[in-house]
């Protein structure tokens, strides 16, 4: 996306190691700090009433922590081609966001909800096209074997995330589009020579977990 950046956040503080292993982060969420979100919503561009929906952030336990993420094929009606978390809108069968999040997982990746253990919530992000996004942190063991779904997923791949959670990576743009100003985030990934643009809900979802374990 060639689009200028207008700011590098490399004078924040990155998220301390300790804080990002396994047993700091369950304390974490069972002891949460007072904090406030950063980004909680983009500028509307769909008329449609809001639907609920829920993402898995997928933290895979092994060297250090790895987000799993996903690159949505490009003919998907939603946010096609771009990187995401496994999730999607809420069935009237699901008991919760967390059951959502799950179900979704494994719809569009094959991962089975055995392997994970839910450490909580993040506060909802609404995106431009009116969902109303929870996101549901979660580890997840090494030992996934991981069947995606070549309807929705072109690719699932892994970044680690001490790098999510060090803000000398998160970049800022500001675009004019529409007759209006539009300003998101993204954090470039060089993964074994190809780059992965992780931006918009995705990136500001990050960024809120990004705050919430500084704070």
């Amino acid at each position: 996306m060639q689009v200028p950046v207008t700011q590098v956040d490399s004078h924040l503080p990155r998220v301390a190691g300790a804080a990002l292993e396994p047993g700091a982060l369950r304390q974490r969420f069972a002891a949460p700090p007072v904090w406030a979100p950063e980004v909680i919503s983009e500028p509307r561009f769909s008329s449609r009433s809001p639907l609920p929906a829920s993402v898995l952030v997928p933290l895979v336990m092994r060297d250090r922590l790895m987000v799993l993420l996903t690159q949505r094929t490009a003919h998907l009606s939603s946010h096609s081609g771009q990187i995401a978390f496994p999730g999607g809108k809420a069935d009237p069968e699901d008991a919760d966001a967390t059951a959502t999040a799950l179900r979704e997982a494994q719809e569009e990746v094959g991962l089975d909800p055995a392997a994970v253990e839910v450490l909580g919530t993040l506060p909802i992000y609404t995106t431009g096209s009116a969902f109303h996004i929870t996101p549901v942190v979660a580890l997840v063991q090494s030992d996934i074997v991981l069947e995606p779904n070549a309807h929705e997923v072109a690719d699932v791949f892994e970044v680690p995330l001490e790098f999510l959670m060090d803000p000398a990576h998160h970049q800022h743009h500001t675009v004019d589009w529409q007759g209006s100003r539009r300003h998101w985030l993204s954090m470039p990934y060089e993964d074994a020579g190809q780059q992965r643009f992780i931006w918009g809900a995705t990136a500001g979802m990050l960024r809120n977990f990004y705050r919430f374990l500084l704070s």
